[in-house]
């Protein structure tokens, strides 16, 4: 049996309708391919892509890119895609870039990212995607750390990045630049290029991927994927997103992170699909929107953060009647959106939940349009033997009691899951433990089965005897009418060691006041039990993030601790519980 026929079962299954009876051939196929021996070789561009897709369906369109601002586009057949692939891979390999070596990737959502995505996988390069606000001093890290072999840029990141080449005295053996630069080679010379390539022979465990994390809790780790972890395990992917072949499929996302091979590469590829790339600097919601209907966006997944402008815009002016499925990741979103969001399109927001380190892991199915409770994130993957653990590892088995993500290892070992943190072995160490894998995440699952987003195991907050998990705070707090946005972390305090904090972004037309801070801790106290409520709220323009649209709370909560090392000077904006005589009780 060849690889290919795994694909086309996952093409065949979404099809199907979104019923019971896809949930059961759903599992049937997981539990096949969880114990199914791998081929030794497999090259998913040369097997799958081009001995599959182009063959079959070459004049399809596999890709179709715009610019929110300009309004151009283009369009690629599957044909067109493997051509420019095949000579961006012959580029590199006369260069003498060749099988094993890195190739990092510091682009926009720019065609090329696509086309030079295809050629690393083809040619057996490993694959470095790098955000486009990576500073000197970051670049440095990375290179210090993993040093570049070729590197593809845009124009206007050159010398942030011949900076750092020469602070750490990498020489990549070329410097593909989109559009000109003296001592780097323009992307557009590639055109002169063979549109036939030979595929590298890459076995299944050669590693092709490596991500540096976003940080979001500590310093970059190097997540590293094989040339079946991605490209195979994203199978969970679509069929989680329940990408059809003829569906045109978009995701709101980075090239520099792992969302991006997952949302805008795999899983609309990996099933015939059409993928899309909408570019843009500064996120204009009424622009994107507009141009997700222009395109006739079938199915459509954004982070939180994209989620919560659109739910505030007036979208009565825009049509969407193609979208069929619309999808959220990054991190778990609040109610609130998810119900605004219905209202406005008619389709619920699929949540899901996977990480850098794996592929869709847990998630709302296809198959659960309209059984979702809003606010949970699902069920898992079948490809996932995922379960809750307590602080001593024991799996826990009563309702609704928080604990930590794993996937346990025992039975099979999840195709998706990542390879190693590579030269990291005391990082493998903490979260490989006993036949469990470790996420960092924590999480409940009620009496039904459904999963419920608790935090970061890092970001769960301990008051007193209390443990509390920002995100049902957050999810409070964005149920009142004025709040936009809300980020909760946990601030020191001498008595209770941490203190509920709420930073809150307001929506449009609202003004920070003493008045409605004390609306909002009223709002909180009716929803959430006592020892949850924010005890401090302070009203900012923004939170930091990561890229791909994750509050980097790490960062609000060392922010914190040093002010309190300071003096703690309260800030001009901030409201504290106890000061509020109106509130019936300051403990």
């Amino acid at each position: 049996m060849g690889m290919d026929s795994l694909y086309r079962e996952v093409m065949d299954l979404n099809m199907m309708d979104d019923n019971d009876h896809k949930k059961d051939v759903a599992q049937a196929f997981f539990e096949k391919l969880n114990f199914m021996e791998l081929p030794e070789y497999f090259n998913w561009a040369s097997e799958i892509f081009e001995g599959m897709h182009v063959k079959e369906r070459g004049d399809k369109t596999a890709f179709i890119w715009a610019d929110i601002v300009t309004t151009e586009s283009k369009s690629y057949s599957y044909q067109d895609f493997c051509f420019h692939g095949n000579q961006c891979l012959n580029g590199l390999r006369k260069a003498g870039v060749e099988k094993g070596n890195n190739m990092y990737m510091m682009v926009p959502i720019v065609p090329e990212t696509w086309f030079t995505s295809y050629a690393c996988i083809k040619g057996g390069l490993v694959s470095v995607p790098t955000a486009t606000t990576m500073t000197q001093r970051e670049l440095e890290f990375r290179f210090e750390t993993y040093p570049p072999d070729s590197i593809l840029a845009e124009e206007i990141y050159t010398d942030v990045i011949d900076a750092a080449l020469a602070t750490t005295k990498s020489t990549p053996k070329i410097k593909l630049v989109r559009g000109k630069k003296t001592g780097w080679t323009s992307y557009s010379d590639l055109t002169g290029e063979a549109v036939a390539a030979e595929p590298a022979k890459t076995r299944s465990d050669d590693l092709l991927f490596c991500f540096f994390t976003s940080g979001t809790t500590g310093l970059p780790k190097r997540v590293g994927h094989t040339a079946v972890s991605y490209p195979l395990g994203h199978l969970s992917t679509s069929v989680m997103t329940g990408i059809r072949t003829d569906d045109i499929h978009h995701n709101l996302g980075a090239p520099g992170w792992a969302k991006w091979a997952w949302s805008s590469f795999f899983a609309p590829l990996n099933v015939g699909a059409t993928a899309t790339g909408f570019n843009f600097t500064v996120l204009d919601g009424d622009k994107y929107l507009n141009m997700i209907t222009t395109h006739k966006i079938s199915t459509f997944c954004a982070p939180p953060t994209a989620w919560r402008m659109f739910i505030n815009l007036d979208t009565s002016k825009f049509d969407f009647s193609a979208l069929r499925q619309s999808i959220g990741a990054g991190e778990p979103l609040n109610p609130e959106v998810i119900t605004r969001w219905k209202a406005l399109t008619g389709t619920e927001i699929r949540d899901f939940y996977g990480q850098t380190e794996s592929t869709a892991m847990i998630g709302n199915h296809p198959w659960m349009n309209g059984k979702m409770k809003s606010g949970s994130f699902g069920h898992p993957s079948f490809m996932y033997d995922v379960a809750l653990v307590d602080d001593d590892g024991k799996e826990l088995t009563v309702a609704d009691e928080p604990g930590h993500i794993v996937v346990k290892l025992d039975k099979w070992r999840s195709i998706g899951l990542f390879t190693e943190y590579i030269g990291s072995p005391e990082k493998m160490a903490g979260v490989f433990r006993n036949n469990l894998y470790y996420t960092g995440d924590r999480a409940s699952i009620d009496a039904d089965g459904y999963w419920w987003f608790v935090g970061r195991s890092d970001d769960v907050i301990k008051s007193s005897d209390f443990r509390i998990g920002p995100f049902e705070v957050e999810s409070a707090v964005l149920e009142h009418p004025a709040v936009a946005e809300s980020a909760i972390v946990g601030v020191p305090d001498e008595k209770r060691h941490q203190l509920v904090k709420a930073f809150i972004i307001l929506k449009q037309n609202q003004e920070p006041s003493r008045e409605l801070a004390l609306d909002i801790f009223k709002h909180t106290i009716k929803i959430l039990a006592k020892f949850k409520i924010p005890r401090i709220i302070e009203f900012v323009p923004q939170v930091p993030k990561t890229l791909s649209g994750k509050i980097r709370r790490v960062e609000l909560r060392q922010q914190e601790i040093d002010r309190k090392e300071k003096g703690g000077q309260a800030q001009k904006l901030e409201f504290f519980y106890q000061d509020f005589p109106e509130l019936k009780s300051k403990k």
